[in-house]
């Protein structure tokens, strides 16, 4: 008896222990093709602005940070589900998803842009008037362009998953323009003269962290984030990865507490 009472101990210790181990760690799903966000070096290894950032927060709260390329528009399911406790890859907090999901206060500014080939004589919206425009699947850059396709006369809206399929076909001629995130495409195309940003589309848009609803991680984080504005963190990590310094009333640098 006293035997099968110690084994079902030495049982409830181990999976109670493990239980700690799981929790001491953050599945943080990332769109890895998403420069200079989250993308893969020469070595295979998740680098970017927003793994630095994951990466240290997950630091200071004495866990380990596990990164899974999830696909940008699985990104929503897959921390709904549980699947993944972080959703990462500059992604826009919209009033919209704040009725499925939660964010973290936001941490940059953006908007979105048309790029187009060099070849392209196109120098402004009004310029691909029937002509083919390519989106990420989900993204705010979709929404944007599905609600202005009347107005802008595009021909045809084609999705991709993830900016470098994106830039292939567009270098190919099969699509005319993409609209996407400003900060990506700059980043993208420098050093690259065969394409060119011929217009930024002013949108107000803020990235963030994106939970599930209600996470209490929502707190833990934000908090973290608070800390790392102050200390200048996520300024530096502003100046490392786009080369220019954050503007004093970004949302990189203030902290903004009703998020």
């Amino acid at each position: 008896m006293c035997k099968y009472v110690t084994n079902f101990c030495t049982i409830l210790l181990f999976l109670f222990t493990s239980s700690i181990v799981v929790a001491a760690s953050l599945n943080v799903g990332a769109n890895a093709g998403n420069v200079p966000w989250e993308f893969q070096n020469a070595q295979g290894d998740f680098v970017g602005f927003e793994i630095d950032l994951v990466k240290e927060i997950g630091t200071r709260l004495g866990k380990d940070v596990e990164i899974v390329n999830i696909p940008f528009n699985g990104l929503f399911s897959a921390v709904q589900s549980g699947r993944i406790d972080i959703a990462i890859s500059s992604i826009t907090i919209t009033q919209k998803r704040l009725k499925s999901v939660s964010f973290a206060q936001p941490y940059y500014d953006s908007a979105q842009s048309l790029t187009v080939s060099t070849r392209s004589a196109a120098s402004k919206l009004e310029d691909m008037h029937g002509k083919v425009i390519g989106v990420d699947t989900g993204s705010t850059g979709d929404m944007w362009t599905t609600a202005h396709q009347a107005e802008y006369g595009f021909a045809d809206i084609r999705r991709f998953e993830g900016l470098a399929p994106a830039m292939l076909d567009l270098q190919s001629g099969r699509i005319d323009g993409y609209i996407s995130d400003i900060p990506a495409l700059e980043y993208f195309i420098k050093g690259k003269p065969h394409f060119k940003v011929i217009e930024r589309i002013e949108t107000g848009e803020k990235y963030s962290m994106m939970f599930a609803r209600d996470s209490s991680l929502v707190e833990e984080v934000n908090a973290v984030v608070s800390e790392l504005k102050r200390e200048g963190y996520i300024a530096e990590l502003h100046k490392k990865w786009f080369g220019t310094v954050a503007a004093e009333t970004s949302s990189t640098v203030l902290v903004i507490d009703d998020n």
